[in-house]
């Protein structure tokens, strides 16, 4: 238990920044899904129409820092390149 008034609204600020961690990190999984769902089943029009809202997401946790940058960035390359493989086939 935290002893100081400072400790305590530590505590306080730190359960906040990890709900919205969460949330941020599940509706970033969400979206995934749906694109890697889109893929595999060969929708493409979805999978383009979905590309750019989930680049957008990962810009967005990126900004906030629930995940590093160069982690956004290789996940965005990572999804581009199947984006490109998928319209090749």
């Amino acid at each position: 238990m935290p002893n100081t008034k400072s400790a305590m609204k530590r505590v306080k600020v730190i359960k906040a920044k990890t709900l919205r961690n969460k949330m941020i990190k599940s509706s970033l999984k969400t979206i995934s899904k749906k694109f890697e769902n889109a893929l595999s089943e060969n929708n493409l029009d979805l999978a383009k129409s979905i590309y750019p809202k989930l680049v957008k997401k990962i810009d967005m946790a990126a900004a906030k820092g629930t995940i590093h940058k160069n982690a956004a960035n290789r996940k965005k390359a990572k999804l581009a390149l199947r984006l490109k493989a998928a319209e090749l086939k």
